[in-house]
């Protein structure tokens, strides 16, 4: 007996679809009048669906270009991710699990080839490398950060800033949060002219130039990317900045130099693996002088549970990355023998971050397209628009935890009271 593909859905979702659903075979289900819809186009995105049930599977499909949605653009499907939100998947019982799949055909039950924008599943990692290795590391964030850096300027913005920024008003561009993060991190750590900062995950250079140009520290950033490095070389050059920035294509770990006046670490720990925390937090402390600082800025959860990330951010986002809560972040610090002075939570900043690279990404569409290719850009669309939604709804976070390293006599070197005005 032959299955629509829309009773099947129907099936699959008791509580009813708030967005219009059809497919190739010219079932359809949901309201009507919904403002978004998404349209299954062939067989290959049905065997997607099929094999690997869920968003993974959803997201195999919608890279290919084998279910498309409608009434939103690619390069922000926000209001398609809101949508999905309300959907409550729940499978039958077995008899009627095993009707379903006779019903759409066995013939379906053959996965396909993935998209090529998909990394291994975590056990083939496992076969070929420890987690969190040297090594790996290095493979997943060359995986991220060299797709294109021409794609990341037109996505990103001037700035070339990829992590969160911070609105001091409801009207400030993009750039100018962008800038804004980088003068409040400035100030957090009292950065004085001559100073030596080391900027770990320093990305494209970003902070490394602003501290430099506008506080006149020594400023060294170290990168696992080899297209950042080059990148953020090249703007140091331009910028007449070479006598006081430098950018190395380095692990962290590697930095030997100590007696740093300050240590910046933006959008890196991500990456570091919580069971890894000890030694990072060791380790930064180790090139801090006494009475140094450490501004430490991450995606957090807003719990401190141990979760393992989605399916769709580890396979086509996040090789690997592993987010904890600020508790979590705050309590390795102060196990190394950091103290922690200050914590600020920029939740809604990242929202509104993520939706100017949307609006970049759709207004750049055709050229970022010719740049990484369709599949690539769609990732990048529906992965900014999940985010954006998840940290507006409260799912993650984002955290500065700044800490000193105070010495064996209680000298932090901190004052009486913030001076960053906070």
């Amino acid at each position: 007996m032959t299955i629509r593909i829309g009773e099947a859905v129907e099936a699959l979702v008791p509580d009813g679809m708030p967005l219009r659903f059809t497919a190739y075979d010219g079932s359809a289900v949901g309201p009507d009048d919904a403002p978004v819809a998404l349209h299954l186009r062939n067989e290959r995105g049905l065997e997607y669906l099929m094999t690997a049930p869920g968003d993974l599977g959803m997201a195999r499909a919608y890279v290919r270009g084998d279910m498309v949605a409608e009434g939103v653009h690619p390069g922000d499907p926000y209001l398609l991710v809101a949508a999905l939100a309300g959907v409550r998947f729940q499978l039958p019982g077995p008899a009627e699990l095993v009707r379903l799949i006779r019903g759409l055909g066995l013939n379906h039950l053959k996965p396909p080839p993935v998209p090529p924008q998909e990394h291994l599943p975590r056990w083939r990692r496992a076969i070929e490398g420890l987690r969190h290795s040297m090594s790996r590391d290095a493979e997943v964030i060359s995986h991220h950060y060299d797709v294109s850096n021409r794609f990341y300027e037109m996505v990103l913005g001037p700035s070339m800033t990829y992590t969160c920024a911070v609105y001091e008003t409801e009207d400030a561009t993009l750039e100018e949060a962008q800038a804004a993060k980088y003068d409040l991190i400035c100030r957090k750590l009292d950065l004085q002219a001559g100073q030596r900062l080391l900027d770990v995950g320093c990305g494209w250079g970003g902070m490394v130039r602003f501290a430099a140009r506008e506080y006149g520290v020594r400023a060294l950033g170290v990168t696992l990317s080899r297209q950042q490095a080059d990148w953020g070389k090249q703007a140091i050059d331009s910028e007449g900045l070479g006598d006081l920035a430098e950018i190395r294509h380095l692990d962290y770990r590697d930095v030997i130099e100590a007696d740093f006046d300050a240590v910046s670490s933006i959008g890196l720990t991500e990456h570091v693996g919580v069971r890894n925390y000890p030694a990072y937090f060791s380790h930064l402390r180790d090139r801090l002088k006494p009475e140094g600082r450490l501004l430490n800025h991450c995606i957090t959860r807003p719990h401190n549970r141990p979760q393992e990330t989605g399916a769709f951010i580890d396979r086509y986002v996040f090789p690997d990355g592993e987010l904890t809560g600020s508790g979590r972040i705050v309590t390795a610090a102060q196990d190394v023998g950091l103290e922690v002075q200050h914590a600020e939570n920029f939740r809604v900043h990242y929202a509104r971050t993520l939706a100017g690279w949307c609006r970049n990404l759709v207004a750049n569409w055709d050229e970022c397209v010719a740049e990484v290719g369709e599949g690539t850009a769609r990732v990048w669309g529906l992965y900014m628009a999940g985010s954006r939604f998840g940290f507006e709804r409260n799912e993650i976070q984002l955290h500065h935890v700044l800490a000193t390293r105070t010495d064996g006599t209680g000298r932090s070197g901190y004052p009486l009271r913030h001076s960053f005005g906070a």
